[in-house]
C-alpha cells in the first residue's frame, strides 16, 4: 500500500514588491524625460565629476529631481537592509511588514539627523559647507542606491542567488563608495575644512561615524 504524505505548500505574496520597483522605475523614467541633461550626468557619476560641479548650489537639494531620486534611494537601501536580515535570519517577520518598519525608521533617522546637522552647522558657523556638503553625498549616495536597485531585484526574486559572501562584498562595496564621497568633499573643501579643522572632526565623529554604528546595533539587535 503505497503511504501519500501531504506538505503544506506555502505561498509568499511579492506583488506590494512588484509595485514598489515598478513604481521606482516610473519615478527614473519620469526623470529621465523631465530632467534630461541633469539625468544625463547624474548617470556618469561614477566617472565624472561634471554632476556636482554643475549641479552645486544648495538649491538643488530641495529640488523635485533629488528628492525623487532620493525616494529610490531609500527604497533600494530598505530592500537590501531586508533581504540582509533575512538571509542571515535576523528577523522572522513578513517581508511587507519588515520592509515599513525599516523604510519608516530610515526615513525618520536620515530627516532627525539632517534637522541635527542644521542645527550643530548654526552652532558652528559652518552652514555653508554643510548644506555643500549635504547636496554632495545625496548626490553620491542616490547615485549608489541607483545602481544597487537592479542588484535588489535579483536578490528579492531568486532567492538561490542570496549568498552570504555576496552580501559582504556588496557592502564592502557600499562601504568604500561611502569612504570616496568622504574623500570627494575633503579634496572639494580642503580650504574650508583646514579653516575649521575642530569643528569638521567634530561633525564627522557625532554626525558621520556614531549615528551609523547605532543604526547598525539597533537594527541587529532588534
Amino acid at each position: 500500500m503505497i503511504a501519500i504524505q501531504f506538505h503544506e505548500r506555502v505561498i509568499h505574496f511579492k506583488d506590494w514588491a512588484t509595485i514598489l520597483f515598478v513604481l521606482s522605475f516610473l519615478v527614473i523614467g519620469v526623470n529621465k524625460n523631465v530632467f534630461q541633461a541633469r539625468f544625463t550626468e547624474f548617470i556618469k557619476l561614477a566617472v565624472s565629476d561634471k554632476y556636482t560641479k554643475i549641479y552645486k548650489d544648495t538649491s538643488n537639494l530641495r529640488s523635485g529631481f533629488t528628492i525623487s531620486m532620493f525616494f529610490i534611494q531609500l527604497v533600494s537601501l530598505t530592500f537590501f537592509i531586508l533581504l540582509y536580515l533575512k538571509q542571515f535570519q535576523y528577523s522572522k517577520a513578513p517581508e511587507g511588514i519588515l520592509f515599513l518598519q525599516i523604510f519608516t525608521f530610515l526615513a525618520v533617522f536620515i530627516l532627525s539627523k539632517y534637522l541635527i546637522e542644521k542645527i550643530i552647522a548654526t552652532t558652528f558657523k559652518i552652514e555653508e559647507f554643510n548644506e555643500q556638503f549635504n547636496l554632495l553625498k545625496v548626490s553620491y549616495r542616490t547615485y549608489f542606491g541607483f545602481l544597487l536597485l537592479p542588484v535588489n531585484i535579483i536578490l528579492f526574486y531568486n532567492p538561490e542567488w542570496n549568498k552570504n559572501w555576496l552580501y559582504y562584498i556588496i557592502i564592502i562595496i557600499l562601504f568604500l563608495a561611502n569612504l570616496t564621497t568622504y574623500i570627494v568633499a575633503l579634496k572639494i573643501y580642503q580650504n574650508l575644512v583646514l579653516r575649521k579643522i575642530f569643528y569638521f572632526i567634530l561633525y564627522l565623529c557625532t554626525l558621520e561615524i556614531a549615528p551609523y554604528y547605532f543604526i547598525y546595533y539597533f537594527i541587529t539587535k532588534n
